[in-house]
């Protein structure tokens, strides 16, 4: 007789419920912890919860490796990041099959997926922001919910998991985040810190990650006002803290005595998974009477309803035969190589892009990102199978001659502790400039200088930057490259802002953490094969020493939403090889309708972005915020009209107490391919069109459902 646990025409709930009523309450406890025991009498096998894929499989050998989730944020791009979250979770799938039928269930082997990160990129100096989509909540949202779509699926069965966090208000300092304590004002949480968490849970991601520190005082893998948030959200999933987030309740947060008091803390506020090892005390917790059995039985029962959504316990699904050959395919790498396409940032050019191959030569590829397999993989990654470096992509791509210089180490002053000299490989590298038509300076970071804490070999800030320059050795490089005199491109690895202070460069590339297919991919962009058609999804600043203090989590002069000054490159900002107009704007039932013309001279993708600024309440971001985008692709002289749906959110303001409202009926909509500001505009050489609404009614709490009354050109 099949047990109710097997049967799919039952929910997935009722599943687990009858699954957990069999256990025994230690083996209930025991199944709370990340590395799950076997319960062999209950043919429940023995499962790691631990798993990473921001940008491919990782850390469980050979996978597809992506461009790092900051890149994938600068495609502006959701059905590519639900196409990019599909191929994860196929070779998720196909490696979870292979591994399980050789007996392997060790850790980074199983289908619940602990990503994406989609935490606020609110400071440049903090090492894990190349992890996250950004700065900006509502893009982060339409991206995350994009990508879980591609993880989960809507079959039958999951195909894996999504897990979002770091739940919530955590982005740095990574050197004090076991004690840290981010405090933040109803306001700046439900305006800034929480709206992404808010639409993974409402569009159904099925975990959720607490984060090291606390906020406002509590921990928050069992903060009240956090949990209570994901209830009235209609989370369904399952919690859990981050990796041995909960031995810092006692040994760093000091909110608890021991790890037994810690477990009954956690457990009672929802945290359904432990990682690390604190609920090996859960039993202890329930002897001492800290813990009820309900407690610890609604924890297994969340627990256990996502392992059967995944299929675990289905005699069969339509997942459980994804063969290993989809790893690394073909067309898996096809999907890498156009997201490291999409991604790359134009932010200077003099007119010498694209090159003309015809023109020259020899070229020199010069820098310590040059021929850097680290440049390419950022952290969290897998093990491509094959690799194209910026220099093997121009080699391949170039039939005159490259030079390669190292140039410089990547922070240190000399590449080898050997020699004489220090800065050992700028003599070769002024020689190789001199010797050729055009020099390409690889420059930027990698995730031994910008990282999570414990991951980054930064010994300055444990993986945070201290600065936004490049490190000294380079700076130097480019100093002595850019003094030959050739006409240079500079070309920047990093997943954070740097001011390249690159003024006399002829081109600048923001290239990210390109994946295995970056070099091929810079080399279609450098030659003109495919135009460059990345928007920056943060700000790039000036000057550090200008930024509000890294600990302070207000949100004064950050982001494009608060920034006063500071301001190099823009939120949003990225230019192509074509010329893309905005010529007409008109709104009509949320949705922003406009006319967009290619009058330049080549083909190219374009991101066209809505602003939108209210007039008149004082609860308003200072600046605008984006309410709406779409990438469209365009040929030479081709018009296209546009409907581009607006945020739901996009009329609200929050006020000091976190109420989330429409007050005012007067805004301002612009739409253009970057942002409604003078920096902008002077780059890209184009103007936003904007459009005055008018909602009906006056005063506060306007209904945003109520339909505009008027709506004329601005200006």
């Amino acid at each position: 007789m099949m047990k109710p646990y097997h049967d799919k025409t039952l929910s997935a709930q009722a599943r687990a419920e009858a699954l957990v009523a069999e256990m025994t309450l230690a083996e209930r406890a025991s199944v709370l912890n990340y590395r799950s025991p076997k319960i062999e009498r209950l043919g429940i096998e023995e499962y790691n919860w631990w798993n990473e894929g921001l940008h491919g499989v990782a850390r469980a050998g050979t996978a597809t490796m992506f461009p790092q989730a900051i890149a994938l944020a600068a495609t502006f791009d959701p059905q590519l990041l639900k196409e990019v979250g599909e191929v994860v979770s196929l070779e998720t799938r196909a490696k979870y099959n292979s591994f399980t039928g050789e007996g392997d269930r060790d850790i980074y082997k199983g289908l619940t997926l602990w990503s994406p990160n989609i935490n606020m990129f609110r400071d440049p100096r903090w090492g894990r922001g190349h992890e996250t989509y950004g700065e900006d909540p509502f893009l982060t949202g339409e991206l995350g919910k994009a990508f879980v779509k591609g993880i989960q699926g809507d079959g039958p069965t999951m195909r894996a998991a999504a897990c979002a966090k770091h739940y919530a208000v955590h982005s740095g300092p990574e050197g004090v985040r076991h004690t840290f304590d981010a405090i933040a004002t109803p306001k700046e949480m439900e305006e800034y810190y929480l709206p992404q968490f808010k639409a993974l849970v409402e569009d159904g991601v099925e975990g959720v990650m607490g984060a090291y520190n606390r906020l406002n005082g509590d921990a928050t893998c069992a903060s009240p006002f956090l949990m209570k948030k994901l209830e009235d959200w209609g989370f369904d999933g399952y919690f859990v803290s981050d990796y041995r987030a909960l031995e810092d309740f006692d040994k760093n947060h000091k909110l608890t005595n021991n790890q037994v008091e810690t477990a009954a803390m956690a457990i009672k506020a929802g945290c359904h998974v432990c990682a690390g090892y604190v609920y090996e005390k859960t039993m202890e917790a329930h002897e001492q009477g800290l813990l009820t059995d309900e407690e610890i039985t609604k924890a297994a029962i969340a627990s256990m309803r996502t392992r059967i959504r995944l299929g675990e316990f289905d005699l069969e699904h339509e997942y459980q035969n994804v063969p290993l050959d989809v790893v690394s395919c073909k067309e898996h790498k096809e999907k890498s190589l156009e997201a490291a396409h999409k991604s790359m940032v134009l932010l200077k050019n003099n007119g010498i892009l694209p090159l003309d191959a015809k023109k020259y030569k020899t070229i020199a590829v010069i820098g310590p990102n040059a021929n850097s397999r680290e440049a390419l993989q950022a952290n969290y990654f897998g093990t491509a199978d094959r690799y194209h470096t910026f220099l093997e992509g121009m080699q391949d791509a170039f039939d005159g001659r490259i030079l390669y210089s190292l140039g410089a180490h990547l922070y240190k002053d000399a590449t080898t502790p050997l020699g004489l000299y220090k800065h050992d490989k700028i003599s070769e590298a002024v020689a190789m400039a001199k010797a050729s038509e055009l020099a390409i300076l690889c420059l930027g970071l990698d995730a031994d200088l910008e990282g999570e804490e414990g991951d980054a070999g930064n010994q300055f800030a444990s993986g945070d930057k201290i600065d936004l320059r490049l490190p000294e050795s380079q700076r130097l490089l480019l100093e002595s490259v850019l003094k030959v005199g050739k006409p240079t491109i500079v070309v920047l690895a990093s997943g954070s802002a740097l001011n390249p202070e690159a003024d006399g460069a002829d081109g600048i590339i923001q290239a990210w953490y390109p994946g295995s297919e970056g070099g091929t991919a810079l080399a279609d962009i450098l030659f003109g094969k495919v135009s460059p058609s990345g928007k920056l999804p943060i700000t790039f600043y000036e000057n550090a020493e200008l930024l509000p203090p890294f600990s302070d989590y207000s949100l004064k002069n950050r982001t494009y939403l608060y920034a006063e000054n500071n301001v190099l490159y823009p939120f949003g900002f990225g230019l192509t090889y074509s010329s893309v107009q905005v010529t007409s704007l008109d709104f009509k039932e949320g949705k922003a309708l406009a006319t967009v013309t290619n009058t330049g001279n080549y083909a190219t993708d374009e991101v066209l972005q809505t602003y939108i600024k209210d007039n008149q309440s004082a609860h308003a971001v200072r600046n605008v915020k984006l309410c709406g985008f779409i990438r469209v692709h365009l040929e030479v002289g081709e018009t296209l009209q546009v409907e581009i749906p607006l945020d739901k959110t996009a009329f609200d303001v929050v006020d000091e107490q976190g109420n989330r409202f429409v007050d005012s009926s007067h805004f301002t909509l612009y739409a253009g391919t970057c942002q409604p500001d003078t920096i902008s505009e002077k780059l890209s050489g184009t103007a936003c069109q904007a459009l005055e609404l008018r909602l009906a009614g006056t005063g506060k709490h306007i209904s945003v459902g109520e339909p505009v009354v008027s709506a004329k050109q601005a200006g």
